[in-house]
């Protein structure tokens, strides 16, 4: 209390000397205001080495000293003085000018004087580290101290029982009085214009912030504490309070603003009650909110209405979960209040003022966050929703209502369309919205969570229908002005009923089969559709098909998705899904969006994304074991055959990237059918995730390599860049299955696996030398047609497959059925080899030259090396007899030959030149 004392006396003091010190101020602001006229009028009035009053006054010069240089210029010429000399009246408004206004801040009384363009001024310098102790922080931290102090004397006073409440806060009142009158009385008695670079320590404005901090903290302690007056009343003395800061703020500027909305914020928390009124607190806050809302619109401060939505928000946030007891009213209240502010105080329009065609107002995420978050837990929490969840709604309504009415509050529909997703997909049984387990059960802080019943489902109804309506409304009316408002009116207007629909079916439909939703997700179909033409039609230029069509057209597609899941099986829903994708593409012939195309290609990958699901297509109990004709078929055909129909046609209208990934698709799924279709023959009609055999792997790799010429058949007659890669990647990707299964992985000389009893049409017929012939067969045609190192791969593993097949024949021809290499080999089959190999060689040394195909002729001279390398290393050790003798005679022969086949060759093209 002592200290207390002495700290209003020192205040006193302070009064007193300021007020001695007004006349001399005074005559320094007049000598000012006239040097200011010199300097606009042009005239050079900086004599050499003279400093600015205000450096002399940092530099402890003498008020007298600062006047005499003030006084010693020498006054203009009269002629040029009556020329150029401003007008009175504008000296007058620029010295009436009061306020620590900052540079682009409007000054609250008269219109701004005209600055000459001649006219030049010094640049200030900055202000040393002395100045600023001296100047600002001693100021911001005395008007922080004399708050709390008179805050910490109430509580020192509680605690020691010196006083009784009534003298308690008759002291406090006082207090406060006595520094928002000192404030005011020195912006009053001279206190003009702050020293230079130092705007923020308003000296006048931190004191009258302190005086106001302390008056919010008595009227609440007298009704909320001690019950001394009643809520009429303490509601009329902070509305009052209210109303002197906001008086006070537009006279001080931001600083008090500031300073008085942390202390009104923090006032709850510094005096405390035993049995808080939530009425009181809720009912200050939102006086609080709406003063701060008027100032803040007054001077566009944005930082501190954000500030004040932030703190309410705080405040409600922390009532709802740490509160004893729930009050729902006053939730509703506190939010209704909020949401008011930002509407018709923030963002209301002044007289004649219009509404902004673009922008976004930042400050409205903070309403939109907290008030959404409020919404979320009038759902979902038990002490909230157990009874009825219509307040929760009525919040999110409210927030689309308000972002409706007040576009530049974009940031209230993120809110609401984000808290109506997590609601509903929240009651989705797997995927309920909780915070923690209570006995083994789901639940929020120890109760049960709120289960979804035929409220939420009528709830979601009427929400789909809010968000649909005020969606396509919004996003038609700006379509042609502002598209990302629209865009973010068509999104939610989109996603938020597809949400709603997608969760009500998982929680209240039949999952097998559901007609009723299949009849609404086709009604939504139609809805968003017709909604998305209307919205392209409101475009400028019309019919263009921006972001905002493309998502009503999007969410269209995909409720169509959800209605065929909902309405058929898996067999129907995987046909119905390819032949959707020819309804986009035959749109395209009327209209040319974009979002058309990818949305054919869209049906691809949901097709894709069911057969990865389940690649029986109807499963495995129902599948049919007869081949081919099976759900097979239509399951993969059905789809290839209508994803090329929309590639053709996208080819005559749009002709776009989607129509190359339609391309693609269908080429795919062409082979899938095929591939398929094989695996199930093979397998005895049953598709499992058994390791594929030789004989199931060489179909695969002649559909790869049919596939690769087919589409470079097609791509000659319709040139595409999907056509061209997926040629090249058939191609490698058959050339990989050669090597690594065929050659290695299923070699039956390493596995033993059975190559058949017919002695020619058998496994390795199928496995090497069909692919060696097919191969060969692609490599010869695609030989102009595609670069060279696709066609000589293609060349040399045909030829290394011909190699194999002849190889592996002769292994059987000598052991039979099974050839594994563990039986052993004998000295007239490791002649055979020699032979055979040599004879190989030399026919494709013949194929070569005829085909004039240089990787033949290097294939023909490697595998003769390797026939010399084995007659010299191997069958010299291993034959006996006549065998090594015809081995190396058989040899020489050969490699003679070829040497005369060369030489002939080398003569006549040595004549073809000469000629």
């Amino acid at each position: 209390m002592f200290e207390s004392l002495i700290g209003l006396v020192a205040i006193i003091a302070l009064f007193v000397i300021i007020s001695r010190q007004q006349s001399r101020i005074g005559l320094i602001e007049r000598e000012l205001g006239a040097l200011r006229s010199l300097v606009l009028s042009g005239v050079h009035v900086a004599p050499p080495q003279a400093k600015p009053v205000e450096q002399a006054a940092n530099d402890s010069m003498p008020a007298d000293a600062a006047i005499a240089a003030v006084t010693d210029i020498a006054p203009p010429p009269a002629g040029e003085a009556a020329a150029e000399e401003k007008p009175p009246t504008e000296v007058e408004a620029t010295e009436a000018a009061s306020g620590p206004w900052a540079a682009g801040e409007a000054a609250p009384a008269g219109p701004a004087p005209a600055q000459p363009v001649a006219a030049t001024a010094k640049p200030a310098q900055k202000p040393d580290i002395e100045t600023a102790l001296g100047t600002r922080w001693a100021v911001w931290v005395g008007g922080i101290a004399l708050a709390l102090g008179g805050l910490f004397l109430i509580r020192y006073t509680i605690e020691a029982g010196i006083f009784g409440p009534g003298v308690r806060l008759s002291m406090a009142a006082v207090l406060g009085l006595v520094l928002g009158a000192v404030g005011e009385f020195i912006r009053r008695t001279g206190f003009k214009v702050p020293v230079q670079g130092v705007a923020g320590a308003y000296i006048p404005a931190i004191l009258t912030a302190a005086g106001a901090f302390i008056l919010f903290g008595t009227v609440y302690a007298a009704h909320g504490v001690y019950g001394f007056i009643g809520p009429a009343l303490a509601f009329t003395l902070l509305g009052a309070i209210g109303v002197a800061t906001i008086a006070a703020a537009l006279v001080h500027g931001q600083a008090l603003a500031g300073v008085g909305l942390l202390g009104a914020v923090v006032t709850p928390m510094l005096v405390a009650s035993q049995a808080p009124n939530p009425w009181a607190l809720f009912g200050y806050l939102a006086i609080v909110l709406a003063a701060t809302g008027v100032i803040a619109r007054l001077r566009d401060w944005k930082l501190l209405m954000a500030a004040a939505f932030v703190g309410t928000g705080l405040w409600t946030i922390l009532y709802m979960t740490d509160a004893p007891g729930t009050n729902l009213p006053v939730v509703l209240f506190i939010n209704a209040v909020t949401l008011a502010v930002l509407a018709l105080v923030w963002l209301g329009r002044r007289g004649g003022e219009a509404e902004p065609a673009r922008g976004f107002d930042w400050p409205s995420v903070a309403p939109g966050f907290f008030v959404g978050l409020s919404a979320m837990a009038l759902f979902v929490d038990p002490a909230y929703a157990a009874g009825d969840a219509l307040p929760g709604a009525a919040l999110i309504a409210a927030l689309v209502a308000v972002a409706l009415y007040r576009p530049l509050a974009l940031a209230l529909l993120h809110a609401a369309g984000l808290a109506t997703v997590l609601v509903y997909l929240g009651i989705i049984p797997p995927t309920s919205v909780v915070s923690d387990f209570s006995g083994g059960a789901l639940g929020v802080d120890g109760l049960p969570a709120a289960v979804a019943d035929t409220l939420i489902l009528r709830i979601g109804i009427v929400l789909g229908l809010v968000f649909i309506a005020a969606g396509f409304w919004a996003a038609r009316k700006f379509a042609a002005s502002a598209h990302i408002r629209a865009v973010s009116w068509a999104a939610w207007g989109v996603v938020a009923p597809l949400v709603i629909l997608l969760a009500l079916w998982f929680t209240f439909g039949n999952l097998d089969r559901d007609l009723v939703y299949a009849a609404v997700a086709a009604l939504l179909v139609v809805v968003l559709a017709t909604g998305g033409e209307w919205i392209a039609r409101g475009e400028q230029p019309p019919l263009q098909g921006g972001a905002a069509v493309s998502f009503a057209l999007g969410g269209a597609a995909v409720a169509a998705l959800l209605m065929l899941y909902m309405a058929f099986g898996s067999g129907w829903t995987t046909m119905l899904l390819g032949a959707a994708a020819i309804v986009p593409a035959l749109a395209t012939r009327r209209r040319a969006y974009p979002v058309l195309g990818w949305i054919s290609v869209a049906s691809v990958i949901a097709v894709l994304g069911r057969i990865a699901f389940d690649p029986t297509i109807v499963g495995a109990e129902f599948l049919s074991r007869t081949p081919v004709f099976n759900w097979l078929l239509p399951g993969y055909g059905l789809p290839a055959l209508a994803f090329g129909f929309a590639a053709w046609q996208l080819a005559r209208t749009t002709n776009g990237r989607p129509r190359l990934a339609m391309e693609a698709g269908a080429a795919l799924f062409a082979v899938l059918t095929v591939a398929i279709l094989v695996r199930h023959a093979m397998h005895g009609g049953v598709i499992d995730m058994g390791a594929a055999t030789l004989a199931e792997q060489a179909i695969y790799t002649l559909i790869a390599i049919g596939a690769g010429a087919i589409l470079v058949a097609v791509d000659m007659r319709s040139p595409s860049l999907v056509l061209r890669y997926g040629s090249l990647a058939a191609g490698v990707v058959s050339v990989a299955f050669i090597v690594i299964q065929h050659f290695v992985a299923l070699n039956p000389l390493f596995t033993d696996e059975s190559t058949g009893r017919i002695p020619v049409f058998n496994l390795l017929f199928l496995a090497y030398l069909l692919p060696a012939l097919t191969a060969g067969g692609l490599a010869l045609y695609a030989r102009d047609k595609r670069p060279k190192w696709y066609a000589a791969m293609l060349a040399l593993v045909a030829a290394l497959l011909a190699f194999v097949y002849a190889t592996l024949s002769v292994r059987r021809l000598f052991k039979g059925e099974f050839i594994g290499l563990w039986s052993g080999l004998g000295q007239l089959e490791t002649y055979t080899y020699s032979a055979l190999w040599l004879i190989i060689g030399v026919a494709l040394l013949t194929a070569g030259v005829w085909l004039k195909s240089q990787v033949l002729r290097v294939a023909s001279a490697a595998l003769i090396s390797v026939a010399v390398l084995k007659v010299f290393l191997f069958d010299m050790s291993e034959l006996e007899g006549v065998l090594r003798a015809l081995s190396f005679i058989g040899l020489g022969a050969v490699l003679i030959g070829i040497g005369l086949f060369y030489q002939r060759l080398l003569t006549r093209a040595a004549k073809g030149s000469s000629v």
